[in-house]
């Protein structure tokens, strides 16, 4: 009989293995409550699969009858009418038009790994229709984010008739306006949050805007240009373009670029999201496309790419170009079909990437210092903001982001040039809109720029306006700060043993992937687990093993924590019994396979008996 999960009255989960306060300060959460239980068993009954996996799809909201469309989301079911966003069909029109003029296109994309797939993507489809676009990528430092006025002028001195940005212009009034008045025709297709005035443009394709109700908010700009060459593919095999000679491309081809774009720009996980991201890997894996495999080969990923690959192997590589190289070196790498050019591109990708994370950590360890200053012994405040001179401006978005993930809060890190200006990234944690407070802070003077997302922004600002936006920020966001902090929690999917994390087990929870922002990866708990092995590794990682009571053992790691809360947990409980908890990764070594444990967190067990739930 299969229970109804609407019959059950809902309560707060207990403490998952009686873990109120962990040694990290952390209460220990069942993901689900009472009717997510009964809707993981009547997974179990109606589609047959292992407990933990339906655990792991009841905890993610997956309806009973959604499930097998979760397990293998497929593009043909996901896409909708591209005619849906607001604007698409002008823009699909424009870029056929000049297809089939044969017009001379300018593409103008951001120096991220989502704006250098955007502006690829783009290019590829172009080519085939047999133009030759121009593509521009501004210089992070010399230019900044978005269309600029010398730009533009250069695009058209070189004879541009239309200019599609991607990933960028929907803030851009004056550069836009520019364009149009040298005339060109201006598309613009981006994902990130208006501002109070939209660009005169031909056709502004942004699911983000206030009158556009196609709920495609969460794509990256990558998938929107993926959507939006749909719609282009349809309009010009209305007109008849498509020959044997030009045939229509396949647009599932490409979705490499797809896949990278969206896992690094931190796009949820969901809906159409999750099938350009499953298919991608799946097109990754194939090992078929020049850039890609260049760019796996010199990150050393020798297995199948998961997501996670792409979001800290990959992505950060692409990224390296636009924040201390040369700005296009990813679009480049993206289109280069020559195995031996490719490969020079990616070694160089992969040295300026090194580069960065020397430039990076020395940043991060000042910043660090200013944080706690400013936090004080009563870690008071809601918001950090840190700024020095000497910071070099592509690295502060990732110094936000290590703030944001040691202090639990949303965090800034501006890099101040010798002119008195600040360029500098904010990230924020979640329930707290941090563009939205941007957008304010621009429109009451406090800054010169900025814009982005909820979870990231980007800003610009004079030297003296620092501490008045310092201020605004802790008292735009205290309440909804103070919201999202007030308990520390750590959601689990379910407890096993040592014995039981196999190889097997995780391409059993790997079947409810990909996993990233908005389907986080599944927690499991190893209850009473012994650790019997723990040392430092690389650039401040523990290396770890725990042993079961049966005396199974698995290895285990902790990113990142050594000098943090978890690494002196550890070293100090070297021998003890331990709740730990973590995610599963399988790590491919000389053809064989073994499960690496990566530890999130750990706990003193009560001395009662421990239930495995």
């Amino acid at each position: 009989m299969t229970l109804h999960a609407s019959a059950l009255p809902v309560e707060a989960p207990q403490a998952f293995l009686g873990v109120t306060r962990s040694l990290t300060g952390k209460l220990w959460r069942d993901r689900l409550d009472a009717r997510g239980a009964a809707r993981a068993l009547a997974i179990v009954q109606r589609h047959n699969l292992p407990e933990m996996l339906a655990r792991v799809l009841a905890g993610r909201d997956v309806a009973i009858d959604e499930v097998a469309d979760f397990l293998d989301p497929t593009i043909r079911k996901l896409m909708p009418d591209p005619h849906t966003v607001t604007e698409m069909e002008h823009a699909a029109r424009r870029i056929a038009d000049a297809a089939v003029r044969g017009e001379k296109v300018a593409i103008f994309g951001d120096y991220d790994v989502d704006g250098a797939t955007s502006a690829a993507l783009l290019t590829w489809h172009l080519r085939h229709c047999g133009l030759d676009p121009l593509i521009h990528i501004p210089d992070r430092i010399f230019e900044g984010y978005g269309p600029n006025v010398d730009a533009v002028r250069s695009l058209a001195a070189k004879g541009a008739t239309l200019l599609v940005t991607v990933d960028c212009g929907t803030t851009s009034i004056e550069p836009l306006a520019e364009a149009r008045k040298l005339g060109m025709s201006v598309v613009v297709i981006d994902h990130h949050q208006t501002g109070d005035v939209l660009p005169e443009v031909d056709a502004l394709v942004n699911p983000n805007r206030p009158d556009d109700i196609s709920g495609l908010g969460h794509l990256a700009a990558v998938g929107l240009v993926l959507v939006t060459l749909v719609a282009v593919n349809r309009e010009l095999r209305q007109r008849g373009f498509w020959t044997g000679e030009m045939p229509e491309p396949d647009l599932l081809s490409v979705l490499h670029h797809v896949a990278l774009g969206t896992v690094a720009d931190v796009a949820p996980l969901i809906g159409l999201n999750r099938a350009f991201v499953a298919k991608g890997l799946i097109a990754m894996r194939r090992r078929d496309h020049v850039g890609h495999t260049a760019l796996m080969d010199v990150a050393r990923l020798n297995g199948p790419p998961e997501a996670w690959h792409l979001g800290f192997m990959l992505g950060p590589r692409i990224n390296a170009g636009g924040r201390i190289g040369r700005a296009d070196l990813g679009v480049r790498l993206l289109l280069e079909g020559d195995v031996s050019e490719a490969a020079r591109i990616a070694a160089e990708l992969d040295r300026l990437n090194a580069e960065r994370r020397v430039v990076e950590q020395a940043a991060e360890a000042q910043a660090e210092a200013e944080a706690l200053a400013s936090l004080g012994l009563e870690d008071k405040g809601a918001v950090i903001v840190t700024a020095a001179e000497g910071w070099h401006p592509g690295v502060v978005g990732l110094v936000a982001a290590r703030l944001k993930e040691k202090f639990a809060r949303p965090a800034f890190a501006i890099a101040l040039e010798p002119g008195g200006i600040g360029t500098g990234s904010g990230r924020s944690i979640g329930g707290v809109d941090l563009g939205k407070a941007v957008r304010q802070a621009v429109h009451d003077g406090l800054l010169m720029k900025g814009g982005g997302h909820a979870m990231a922004a980007g800003v610009t600002l004079r030297k003296e306006k620092l501490a008045e936006f310092r201020a605004f920020m802790e008292s735009a966001l205290a309440d909804d700060v103070a919201n999202s902090r007030h308990e520390n929690e750590l959601f689990i999917d379910g407890a096993v043993t040592a014995r039981a994390v196999t190889p097997e087990f995780a391409a059993t929870l790997n079947r409810a992937g990909p996993f990233g922002a908005a389907n986080p990866e599944p927690v499991i708990a190893l209850p009473s687990h012994q650790l019997v092995y723990a040392d430092e590794v690389g650039q401040a990682h523990l290396r770890l093993r725990f042993k079961s009571g049966d005396g199974s053992i698995v290895n285990g790691i902790a990113f990142r924590s050594v000098g943090q809360k978890l690494g002196s947990a550890l070293t100090q409980n070297r021998g003890q019994q331990l709740h730990v908890a973590g995610s599963l990764a399988v790590d491919r070594w000389q053809g064989t396979e073994r499960v690496q444990f990566r530890v999130l967190d750990v706990a003193v067990p009560d001395q009662g008996p421990t239930v495995i739930r």
